[in-house]
């Protein structure tokens, strides 16, 4: 897929991917998921130039796109061990650029985005690719998507102080919960699983993330 038929955004979009396996992601079908989503489409078009660098950008409301190698890094993890996503819940769709990504990975994508004018902004961005598995919602993500559950997946946006008790409630038997854990300069990746006997815990690498915060705008 080109990138808004730019050939200089397709070899842009080429060297990120390039950069990504040089990062360590070897998940295949993350990257092709990657290749076949052009990021510029989802930032500002006066950051287009900045679009396939490996940093987090600026998309309003004191929000951000993630930096490429954490959506495939999250992606990758919850996949870990030949894991299908299933039906997936996006906490902070924000843009609408990860939601897309995973549309390429997940059986169903349910994203949620808290303040409404991000929501119909990814929605914009996203009508061109036509995924017809991508549902997205306004809503406060930290309540989840209750009439939509069971989730087989739920990865988080934003950083939470504590694991939000309600996405764990919406895990599936079996179900993989990914959440950015913590505040300030103190964040890593927690992974939550829902076996037979409860929930089980693990913490990952660190990462920067703005808060997942209540409520709807």
């Amino acid at each position: 897929m080109g990138v808004q038929g730019h050939p200089a955004g397709n070899r842009a979009l080429a060297r990120m991917i390039e950069r990504l396996r040089r990062q360590g992601i070897k998940d295949e079908k993350v990257l092709e998921a990657m290749l076949r989503v052009p990021r510029a489409a989802f930032v500002d078009k006066g950051l287009a130039f900045s679009a396939y660098d490996d940093t987090p950008l600026p998309i309003g409301y004191q929000q951000t796109i993630s930096q490429p190698y954490v959506v495939a890094r999250m992606i990758e993890m919850l996949r870990a061990g030949g894991r299908e996503l299933g039906r997936t819940l996006e906490v902070g769709a924000g843009c609408g650029y990860q939601a897309a990504v995973l549309s390429f990975v997940a059986d169903e994508v349910y994203a949620v985005e808290r303040i409404r004018p991000l929501l119909e902004r990814a929605k914009e961005n996203l009508r061109p690719l036509r995924r017809p598995n991508l549902r997205l919602k306004h809503a406060d993500g930290g309540k989840g998507l209750p009439e939509a559950a069971p989730f087989d997946t739920i990865i988080v946006a934003a950083a939470a102080r504590e694991v939000p008790q309600a996405l764990c409630e919406q895990l599936a038997p079996g179900g993989r919960l990914l959440v950015p854990l913590g505040h300030g300069g103190e964040q890593s990746l927690v992974m939550v699983e829902r076996g037979r006997d409860g929930f089980k815990q693990s913490r990952h690498e660190p990462v920067r993330f703005v808060p997942l915060l209540e409520g709807i705008e």
